[in-house]
């Protein structure tokens, strides 16, 4: 293709929220159809292949070198594995997680929904990295370490005043991610971004809690820093109008998901 990309893609809203409106394009067809459909503007990205995703926590204080990772968490893919009976539709309505999201999965495999799977085969049936789209969430933070933090320092330090999010990564091991080599960076979340390991289902409504103020404090620290390197906090009516906008594009975000 002429801007360098090779299918299948994704579709991605530039407003985002829980996978809302993104999709794997696997045609030039489904390209077309996905800008017809469009409510917002959209990104095309490069599908991604490596084989696992991770959301990385991450601050660092303006003015200081090194920052810190507060979080990790795994992302494990809404998956089921054949039994070399069923077909995959009775697989997904036999699966815990997978009758959860029957609507949009018997849609997104419509056309394979009565291949029988051999025994053992384990098929990928949401590729997305996202709790509202099937994947269980797991507390992975016992991988935080002085290499990992280091690399997401040196990253951190070429994104002009980024200073708390979250990074989305794809990736195949975690000794090549700490060490700097094969992963892709596939969002970026900033203030508004989740700390994303309390969703972890071995963590009480509590331990949530707790890490939510944990970080809105971070949050509010890095605000006074910048306040008083001369930016300014927004008005009570900007606070507002984002709010209303937010409202309005979660309206048109669920349009695009239909």
């Amino acid at each position: 293709m002429e801007a360098g990309m090779n299918l299948p893609l994704i579709g991605k809203p530039d407003i985002g929220g829980k996978g809302r409106g993104v999709k794997v394009l696997k045609t030039e067809n489904d390209i077309i159809e996905y800008a017809n459909r469009a409510t917002l503007h959209f990104h095309i990205q490069q599908y991604v292949s490596q084989a696992k995703e991770i959301g990385v926590f991450y601050y660092r204080y303006p003015g200081q070198d090194k920052g810190k990772i507060t979080g990790i968490v795994e992302k494990k893919f809404l998956t089921v594995r054949g039994n070399g009976k069923d077909d995959l539709q009775s697989l997904l309505r036999n699966d815990k997680r997978g009758i959860m999201y029957i609507s949009s999965l018997e849609k997104m495999h419509a056309n394979i929904l009565h291949t029988v799977l051999a025994n053992g085969e384990e098929k990928v049936v949401s590729p997305f990295g996202n709790h509202a789209r099937g994947s269980l969430f797991l507390d992975h933070s016992h991988e935080i370490d002085e290499q990992l933090t280091g690399m997401l320092d040196l990253i951190s330090k070429r994104i002009p005043e980024f200073y708390f999010g979250r990074f989305d990564i794809r990736y195949n091991s975690m000794e090549s991610l700490k060490n700097g080599k094969d992963f892709t960076i596939i969002e970026l979340n900033g203030a508004g971004a989740e700390p994303t390991h309390i969703y972890d289902p071995g963590h009480s409504i509590f331990f949530a809690w707790k890490e939510i103020v944990r970080h809105w404090n971070i949050l509010e620290k890095i605000s006074r820093m910048n306040r008083k390197r001369g930016y300014r906090y927004a008005s009570f009516r900007e606070g507002l109008s984002i709010f209303t906008k937010d409202t309005e594009d979660s309206r048109k975000l669920a349009m695009m998901s239909e």
